[in-house]
């Protein structure tokens, strides 16, 4: 049965740059983006328009940031989706390549994301499974300084962004995508967790605050009903933009209140 044709309105560099604009995307901002681009409709050009279009609202000041995430850089005894058998796990521990920043492939986040890790110009964190990428005249500082046992607290990109007055565009995605929050994760009591993963000299073992996104969502409902948030469309994709300290210093109070530590228990997932 042949493929339908596309429906809806066509979104290109021209027609998505001044959404972005109208939205509140300025000049010389900094941007960190959670996207989908299918829920945008049918975009010519792809993720690379997106780019483009992200890149012309921002300006030649401006510098565009995205998670760059690795996951699968992580303990095969914790993959679900889909699982491997017990008998592979120790060479699989003993083969898997470490992270390279410029190599190593995003995961899990979307096609927009990896068009940004390897666009010219833009820098990576060194972190080997919560990575950031950025382009635009603060991306080295933006990205520099990623402790790989500091996944996405005070010693990451994050606390960057928040001290640089970033802030935060869901580009079609929802709060559950939110990283943010999970900075908020390392100020309120958290457990910590043993995360395996490939190291330079072979696998290795490191402790960290345990993350999770459960019930982001309700975070994002309450974040939203409570603090100013725009809101409008881009493409065919709802939009929301915000400045990330507010959504951290937001987070930080409903956590301890909405989902106690033990919920927080989590490993990167895969």
């Amino acid at each position: 049965m042949p493929t339908p044709p596309p429906t809806g309105t066509l979104v290109t560099r021209a027609t998505l740059t001044p959404q972005l604009r109208e939205l509140g995307v300025r000049p010389g901002g900094i941007l960190l983006v959670h996207s989908s681009l299918s829920s945008l409709g049918w975009v010519n050009g792809g993720p690379v328009t997106v780019v483009h279009a992200l890149l012309d609202a921002l300006g030649p000041d401006g510098t565009l940031v995205v998670p760059t995430q690795s996951g699968h850089l992580s303990d095969p005894a914790l993959w679900q989706a889909p699982p491997v058998p017990e008998e592979w796990w120790g060479a699989i521990r003993a083969t898997m390549p470490a992270y390279d920043p410029l190599t190593t492939p995003s995961r899990g986040v979307g096609v927009i994301p990896e068009t940004v890790r390897t666009w010219p110009g833009a820098r990576r964190s060194a972190h080997p499974q919560t990575s950031f990428a950025a382009v635009g005249p603060r991306a080295a500082e933006i990205v520099a300084g990623h402790a790989t046992d500091c996944r996405l607290g005070e010693r990451s990109p994050l606390a960057t962004l928040e001290r640089l007055a970033a802030r935060v565009l869901l580009l079609g995605a929802g709060y559950d995508s939110c990283t943010a929050f999970h900075l908020a994760e390392y100020r309120v009591p958290t457990p910590r967790v043993e995360v395996g993963r490939p190291g330079p000299d072979g696998w290795e073992t490191v402790t960290e605050v345990s993350i999770s996104s459960e019930r982001f969502d309700e975070l994002g409902h309450d974040f939203e009903r409570d603090r100013p948030v725009v809101r409008g469309r881009a493409g065919a994709a709802e939009a929301r933009l915000f400045p990330l300290a507010d959504a951290v210093a937001y987070a930080e109070r409903w956590l301890p209140v909405h989902r106690p530590r033990e919920e927080g228990l989590s490993h990167p997932a895969v």
